[in-house]
């Protein structure tokens, strides 16, 4: 049995007890949580052993693995602290608000050999899997353009604070909602060289940022969007989807399905022909165990416990891969914060005198003379038509 401890018991901390407890392979041996009330329920009614102090925890119980789902302020001292005991770590994301943080604890892992996980569970939902299967034999070709997208109903309107409407404790739409599918980004195209025109807007919030839209840029020419907005009300819950654009077609995918064109004479793919094709959710998704919130919960966590068993230390969202994500993270905050890079004001306009007049003068004179034109034109005129008729008449 792997022995696993849970620190944290808030949305995803009680998803985690209520998986990991009814896995066949885990025994759950502890629980760490600063809410005395949470911990006097799920002590009384399940006989699990509780911590309010994390350092104690790992000093009186000997654990193979602990589930971190703190607020990310916290992630790096704690992971840092199960690193140096030996114990294999499952975090939720982002890994941690300073990507340095992050490769110091992916190279700490790798030295000591132990299995790191994050928690971005879009990886092992069927459709994106199968993207990822599809990009790898090179169905479209050459990818040229990636739209990353997430929409769901977060923040409807002003409320009290919570660490995630708090940006120093890692709240927010960036960290808490764009990281997923910007790690979907970068899990198909790889490391991007750079971003731009990134927008973090406020819709509700005070203290941090609602929405997220911005450009990715990638070595081979490839180019990526990002659109994020955990303030639409038009969804019923988070929504998340990728479409990718390549020389040989389209592939398009959430949750529920993954649709794929095709061009005429693509390299024959395996299930596909040219044209449209569809592959939904239930024919690309395997049983899992115990199901709570959707199968890739459950599966992110069993994949876990096999990479714990096997001592598989590179896989899929290991700690590396997590630092690559933060790493972006932290460019969208740099980018938004210097603002436009090209600007109305600094855009090229016809050169003026140096001691002429402005451009707004310049319009307003030469509306002036038009008019003063048309009006000697209609005078002219007319005293010529006069002439001629005195010389009629006379």
């Amino acid at each position: 049995m792997i022995r696993v401890g849970i620190v944290g018991l808030g949305k995803m901390g009680l998803s985690h007890v209520s998986m990991i407890r009814a896995h066949p392979r885990v025994s759950v041996d502890a629980i760490v949580d600063s809410t005395g009330y949470v911990l006097d329920v799920l002590g009384k009614y399940t006989g699990l052993r509780t911590f309010t102090d994390y350092r104690r925890m790992l000093d009186e119980v000997d654990l193979d693995a602990v589930i971190i789902a703190t607020p990310t302020r916290l992630h790096a001292d704690m992971v840092r602290q199960a690193l140096e005991r030996n114990i294999n770590v499952f975090c939720e994301k982002p890994l941690c608000l300073d990507p340095t943080d992050s490769v110091v604890l992916a190279d700490l892992a790798k030295d000591r050999g132990l299995v790191t996980q994050v928690g971005y569970h879009n990886r092992f939902v069927g459709a994106f899997r199968e993207v990822k299967a599809l990009l790898e034999a090179e169905a479209i070709g050459r990818v040229t353009h990636v739209l990353a997208e997430a929409y769901g109903p977060v923040v409807l309107r002003s409320k009290g604070s919570t660490w995630r409407s708090q940006k120093s404790e890692g709240g927010g739409c960036l960290y808490d909602y764009a990281a997923h599918p910007i790690d979907l980004v970068t899990w198909y195209l790889g490391e991007p060289t750079g971003v731009g025109g990134t927008v973090l807007g406020k819709v509700f919030s005070q203290e941090t940022d609602d929405e997220v839209f911005s450009t990715l840029y990638f070595p081979d020419g490839a180019s990526g969007q990002v659109s994020v907005n955990w303030s639409d009300e038009s969804y019923r819950k988070m929504t998340t989807k990728v479409t990718l654009w390549g020389e040989l077609g389209r592939i398009h995918a959430d949750r529920q399905e993954c649709q794929v064109y095709l061009r005429d004479g693509t390299p024959p793919i395996d299930g596909y022909r040219p044209g449209w094709n569809v592959k939904y959710t239930t024919e690309l998704t395997d049983p899992v165990w115990f199901y709570l919130r959707g199968e890739e919960y459950s599966a992110q966590l069993d994949y876990f416990v096999d990479a714990v068993e096997s001592r598989t230390i590179d896989g899929t969202n290991n700690f590396r891969s997590a630092a690559l994500t933060d790493r972006v993270l932290e460019l969208l905050v740099r980018d938004a914060g210097a603002g436009p890079r090209t600007r109305m004001d600094t855009a090229a306009a016809p050169a003026a005198p140096a001691d002429g007049p402005g451009p707004r003068r310049r319009r307003t004179d030469a509306v002036a003379e038009k008019a003063a034109h048309v009006g000697r034109s209609v005078v002219a005129k007319g005293e010529r038509v006069l002439q001629q008729l005195r010389k009629r008449f006379k």
